[in-house]
């Protein structure tokens, strides 16, 4: 009796010996499927949380400076913002470049604000409580320096979008930009 029970117990491990590269194989299967369907899951999910195409679309835009006369201001929207651009004259260069340091609350020469002298790109939106000021149309209220004025609470900006009088804590943001020609810049 003992002599059949050795032979079966050695016939049973002859038995598992041979079976154990399946069941190894069987193991490898069900790990790399089940990593691949952890793969398929994640990969959408994690792309959802990048930013949307019409987002994207809006990350920068070019605008074509030519229309603009001398003196004549436009008005574009960048990320939800608008941006103003002002085709400056020679005095409201000048006025800009000579105006002293001491008298500005926010300190800023104008060319640490301007790529090019007669073109003024800043963000159009007060820093004081985030309202839109005045000035972009002609027969707008420009404030006391002849840039922007913003009626909600008094803020007054100089031809270079410089804070000069005001609860309005710093000066108009100058965003990203750069031409692309003489004519033709690319915000963003």
């Amino acid at each position: 009796m003992l002599h059949l029970t050795n032979k079966i117990y050695k016939d049973l491990n002859q038995m598992s010996d041979s079976r154990k590269p399946r069941r190894d194989f069987i193991k490898l299967s069900a790990m790399t499927l089940g990593g691949v369907g952890a793969a398929s899951l994640l990969i959408p999910f994690i792309s959802s949380m990048n930013p949307g195409k019409d987002t994207l679309a809006l990350a920068s835009t070019e605008i074509d400076l030519s229309p603009l006369e001398e003196g004549q201001s436009l008005t574009v929207i960048w990320r939800g913002k608008p941006v103003f651009i002002k085709h400056r004259t020679k005095s409201e260069i000048d006025i800009a470049k000579n105006t002293s340091l001491d008298e500005l609350p926010d300190a800023e020469e104008d060319s640490a604000r301007v790529q090019k002298d007669n073109w003024l790109v800043v963000l159009g939106v007060c820093t004081h409580l985030g309202c839109v000021p005045l000035g972009q149309k002609a027969s707008d209220t420009k404030g006391d320096y002849g840039g922007w004025f913003c009626p909600c609470h008094g803020s007054h900006y100089d031809t270079s979008g410089r804070i000069r009088k005001g609860p309005a804590p710093t000066n108009l943001p100058v965003p990203p930009y750069v031409f692309l020609t003489d004519n033709r810049i690319k915000i963003g």
